[in-house]
Formats: C-alpha cells, sequence, structure tokens
C-alpha cells in the first residue's frame, strides 16, 4: 500500500524559503517517478518539478532556479527546497509518485494529502 505524507508547508513572506517534505511509505523512492504539484484556489493542478528514478530534475518554467526538487533514498523521502517564494507561489502543495515517468503530467497514480503553502 503506497502512502505519501507531506509537511513543511507554512506561511513566509515574499523573498523567504520554505522545504517541503514528502515521507514515503510502501515502496522506494528510489525506484519510482516523483513530482510536486501545486494548486491554488479556483485554478488547475499544476506540476511544479519532478524526479526521475535516476534523480534527474524537471521543472516549470516559472519555478527554474528558485525551487529544487531532491530525495533521500535512506530516508525514503521527497524534497522540494524553495527559494526567493513569491505570492503568486502560494498554493496547496502535493507530491505525487508513478512507477512510469510522467514528468509534470497530473495523471500519477499516487498523491499525498497535500501541505498549504503561503506567501505574502
Amino acid at each position: 500500500h503506497v502512502q505519501l505524507v507531506e509537511s513543511g508547508g507554512g506561511s513566509v513572506q515574499a523573498g523567504g524559503s520554505l522545504t517541503l517534505s514528502c515521507a514515503a511509505s510502501g515502496y522506494s523512492v528510489s525506484k519510482y517517478y516523483m513530482a510536486w504539484f501545486r494548486q491554488a484556489p479556483g485554478k488547475e493542478r499544476e506540476g511544479v518539478a519532478a524526479i526521475d528514478s535516476a534523480g534527474s530534475p524537471t521543472y516549470t518554467y516559472s519555478v527554474e532556479g528558485r525551487f529544487t526538487i531532491s530525495k533521500d533514498n535512506v530516508k525514503n523521502t521527497l524534497y522540494l527546497q524553495m527559494n526567493s517564494l513569491k505570492p503568486e507561489d502560494t498554493a496547496m502543495y502535493y507530491c505525487a509518485a508513478d512507477f512510469v515517468n510522467k514528468q509534470l503530467a497530473r495523471s500519477y497514480d499516487y498523491w499525498g494529502q497535500g501541505t498549504q503553502v503561503t506567501v505574502s
């Protein structure tokens, strides 16, 4: 049974930083493709960053150079380091996992419950 639990969200001022974590259980993050998505009120869920089984990242244009996705295979945890945060980064952030490389597509099979990030 695959389970993903996000943490690390919160409120921060513009220009600040946050690190999100996604603890995985029921499978090994080293063997899965994983990603971070976000959804703001009234908007569609969008892919923010993805990482393949080898650790190669993909970012959406709006976060390139500010966000870093990584994973710790020993802790079985996915991370999203977010720097230079902007008000437009405000959203619920979700982690996702799949056996197939879906990069930033929204069709991942497994999802966490989300963690809120608010930038003012």
